[in-house]
């Protein structure tokens, strides 16, 4: 495991995440890569046509979409279900199963966001051809908050109350409280038939689950423990495509053998675990391939136990953090894909903030400020105030070399500064438990998904009223407490206008960079690739897979 602290992935993709996945507006590539681009005219067949063999790292298990399960599973339930709306690779909610987004200006949502009102498609049906209506979109909120059922997540859901079918093409609810995040969740959460899961006595281990039916582009196919699964188009889509006649997920847990079918021919797409970082630039030259740097959401930083002695004075953290290398290690171990952040943020969020202070490295600087703090150094070299020694422990999971290299470097920066770090790794069950999830630890190497699902909402993370050590229902286990940006994060999940979220949310970055509540290290990039004559791929950081718009692809004539 490579320390990223989302729930519901499995380990190995978190490793592969971490060996130097970051991409920044520099390496941004076209949304599609398309076949007018390669000279030949473009648009997609008159009816669907061949197929596409996807390269995975991770075997799919999970076929409920309401369950909990990875990335690769989500690649799944992108082709089998819909959600009401998705959001495009520019931040776009684009209407599915809904007819129109809600919104304050069309009337969906209420001035005080309380009370929301959804438009649904009328031509939708479910694979077995039952018609779509409000009563499955009631059914899956109600399921969701169903004690009991194992749900993926029940942030936002559990706010809706007093759910009312007004016709078989509308539906109504109450929020609790004003919540603009809920937007974002719904664009990731997939409805499921009433018809076929609201009989079974226990829907954790209903039949579905394993040949599950949707209203999505593709029709569950079949599937080969160990080896693959296929999805097949699905004609009575009710939005654009299908384009191919079907998808071949190829489970390969190997990466390099991965990676050799992907150069010999053998799989079209390789996504999902990623062509790995050391083979980046020969892939970039193999003929008859595009290959992308696809950003992706996670920040890897150094999580800081803020009630820790020494991290409690801000004079510590903003000398580690001038001591901090950045760029040599994002060179020497990442081969150079990764780019620098200062946010929390990815780069390609709306609501990113660019102006924010940009990090040097300056030891001698780090130096005068512990000076000035009182932090003298001791007989060993090591700094002490107070009877306190600046001396902590860093951890990550065991087994990752990329990032026992990256704490090998930090050890040197900071020893150069009279700062002893010692290295404390431990199995992912062990160090992703209390003691990371309770604030036992000082100090964390971690890749984070700060967003929830393409919100900026960081109540979870930096909410005073979020701290597991201290009975919070959250994820701060940073343990930070900030009254001004306690009510910045109130007023930004209030807010419906994207325009002055954007502020509130520039405010709240400028906040934890200046504190230095966590030391950011670099934003992610997967490096994907698909077979010349392949059209379609859009990387999109909202989704957490770039299958999310299969049903766009196409072969080239």
């Amino acid at each position: 495991m490579s320390g990223h602290d989302f729930k519901g992935t499995d380990l190995r993709r978190r490793a592969v995440l971490a060996l130097g996945l970051a991409a920044g507006a520099g390496s941004l590539l076209a949304p599609a890569f398309t076949a007018r681009a390669q000279g030949r005219p473009a648009g997609p067949p008159s009816k669907p046509r061949g197929q596409v063999v996807a390269g995975i790292s991770q075997e799919p298990t999970v076929f409920n979409p309401l369950m909990p399960g990875s990335e690769v599973d989500q690649g799944v339930w992108w082709q089998v279900f819909s959600p009401l709306w998705f959001i495009d690779p520019e931040g776009r909610a684009v209407p599915d199963l809904a007819r129109e987004v809600p919104g304050v200006a069309n009337g969906g949502i209420s001035p005080d966001g309380l009370n929301w009102k959804i438009r649904l498609r009328t031509d939708a049906k479910w694979h077995d051809g039952t018609p779509f209506t409000a009563e499955d979109v009631k059914f899956t909120l109600d399921l969701i908050n169903t004690p009991g059922f194992r749900a993926r997540n029940r942030v936002g859901h559990d706010l809706v109350k007093d759910i009312t079918v007004v016709a078989p093409d509308e539906i109504h609810w109450r929020m609790e409280r004003a919540y603009s995040p809920y937007l974002s969740i719904l664009a990731l959460t997939f409805i499921v038939p009433k018809h076929l899961l609201g009989q079974v006595s226990d829907p954790n281990t209903a039949p579905f689950n394993s040949a599950p039916v949707g209203t999505g582009p593709f029709r569950w196919g079949e599937r080969v423990a160990g080896d693959r699964m296929l999805v097949q188009a699905n004609p009575a889509y009710h939005g654009a495509g299908p384009h191919l006649e079907r998808v071949v997920f190829k489970y390969i847990p190997d990466l390099t053998a991965l990676y050799t079918q992907f150069r010999t021919g053998q799989v079209d797409y390789l996504g999902i675990g990623g062509i790995p970082p050391h083979a980046a630039k020969e892939a970039e030259g193999l003929k008859g391939r595009k290959v992308f740097r696809s950003p992706t959401p996670f920040i890897e930083h150094i999580a800081l136990n803020l009630e820790f002695g020494p991290f409690a004075d801000k004079a510590v953290r903003e000398a580690l953090y001038l001591a901090m290398d950045k760029q040599a290690r994002i060179d020497a171990i990442y081969y150079g894909l990764p780019v620098a952040t200062e946010s929390f943020l990815p780069r390609q969020s709306w609501a990113f903030e660019p102006e924010l202070p940009v990090h040097r490295h300056d030891p001698a600087k780090a130096n005068t400020l512990l000076d000035a703090a009182g932090w003298k150094r001791g007989s060993d070299g090591v700094r002490q105030k107070d009877g306190m020694r600046l001396a902590f422990s860093n951890s990550t999971t065991t087994g990752n070399p990329a990032r026992e290299q990256s704490q090998q470097l930090l050890q040197q920066d900071w020893g150069q500064i009279g700062a002893e770090m010692k290295i404390a790794n431990m199995p992912a069950a062990v160090i992703w438990g209390e003691f990371w999830q309770k604030s036992k630890f000082e100090s964390v190497t971690v890749g984070s998904n700060f967003m929830v699902g393409n919100d900026p909402d960081v109540t979870p993370r930096f909410g005073s009223k979020s701290i597991p050590a201290k009975q919070g229902a959250g994820l701060n286990t940073y343990q930070y407490q900030n009254a001004e940006l306690d009510g910045l994060l109130e007023l930004g999940a209030s807010q419906f206008d994207q325009h002055e979220r954007r502020k509130t949310y520039g405010r709240i970055q400028r906040i934890v960079r200046d504190d230095l509540v966590l030391l950011p290290v670099y934003q992610s990039v997967m490096v994907e690739g698909v077979k010349e004559g392949l059209s379609g791929f859009a990387a999109n950081i909202n989704c957490s897979s770039n299958c999310w718009n299969l049903r766009d692809w196409y072969w080239a004539a």
